[in-house]
């Protein structure tokens, strides 16, 4: 009998490499909502196995029995940690089998409430005036914000003291408090934070701006003048290799029809990220994605010089 005849007969795991409350995890719950009709009313739980950057949780999936009911996902850090961590107990294109993407997700340039800028061009002045000054939070080395921080201290050229957290939960409420002046985060967790007023929003990240009613109004950094300046956080889903068949060709069929869910479609639009609907839903286009996304960041870490142990 094919495996996947009575798949899904137990509750499916999915792990997320982060703390709870983060932009993946968000995310996360909202997917594996949308995946319950799909897979027939399965139980879907998600599971935080957060620390190392998203490593400790990859790494245990990697692990995982094969058969379906544990599944991983994961943002862009799912390219870059083959490079920033010098030893990892997986290998990311052998480990692992590809189910397909979810979403691409830009980011937002964040400032203290009360940091004296409100517009992108005095913020790029006060940068300027206040070198060796500057403290940058990151949710932890690897983390989306980690990324996006380092192409924009290398795009401005101005050096400054990043402050890792343990996720982005802490690292907003530091930025909130007026502990650190400036972050790059995910829309997913700063669009009700930007909505509020609680930090100064400068721009997007990505080379389009985002047509929400929250973020429409901010410029991209590319036509603020750091032509090029594209960075697009991504997450997708993933099983333990040797996973069969016939259960991942359900659990892909089960995904593209999650990300038709109207309310799913609602929840990630609503915080700016775009549902996938390209050839990455297809699992050897979403490898082959992630192939060339090593690749690039590969580079960007290594002139950066920001490896993990």
């Amino acid at each position: 009998m094919p495996a996947a005849a009575a798949y899904p007969d137990k509750p499916i795991t999915i792990v997320v490499p982060f703390a709870a409350g983060g932009p993946t995890d968000k995310v996360a719950r909202d997917f594996a909502e949308a995946m319950r009709k799909p897979l027939g009313g399965a139980t879907l739980v998600v599971e935080n196995v957060g620390g190392a950057g998203g490593t400790l949780g990859a790494g245990k999936v990697a692990k995982a029995a094969p058969d379906g009911y544990t599944l991983l996902l994961f943002h862009v850090g799912m390219a870059t940690t083959p490079t920033m961590y010098r030893k990892l107990n997986y290998k990311v294109l052998d480990d692992f089998e590809f189910l397909g993407m979810i979403n691409d997700v830009p980011m937002t340039l964040l400032g203290r409430k009360t940091l004296p800028a409100d517009t992108y061009p005095d913020f790029l002045k006060w940068l300027q005036a206040n070198k060796g000054k500057i403290n940058l939070a990151n949710a932890g080395q690897g983390s989306a914000s980690h990324l996006c921080g380092l192409m924009f201290q290398a795009a401005v050229q101005i050096d400054m003291t990043t402050v890792p957290y343990k996720g982005t939960a802490p690292a907003m409420n530091d930025l909130l408090g007026g502990q650190v002046d400036i972050m790059c985060d995910q829309t997913t967790n700063t669009t009700g934070q930007i909505a509020a007023g609680s930090v100064k929003a400068y721009a997007v990240s990505t080379t389009k701006r985002v047509n929400t009613p929250v973020l429409a109004k901010l410029p991209t950094l590319d036509e603020l003048g750091l032509k090029g300046f594209n960075v697009s956080i991504w997450h997708g889903l993933y099983a333990p290799k040797g996973t069969p068949a016939d259960v991942l060709a359900k659990v892909n069929a089960a995904l593209r029809e999650a990300l038709k869910d109207p309310e799913f479609i609602k929840r990630q639009e609503g915080l700016g990220a775009v549902v996938v609907t390209d050839g990455r839903l297809n699992p050897a286009e979403h490898k082959k994605f992630v192939a060339a996304e090593i690749d690039k960041w590969g580079a960007v870490i290594k002139a950066a010089g920001q490896y993990a142990d």
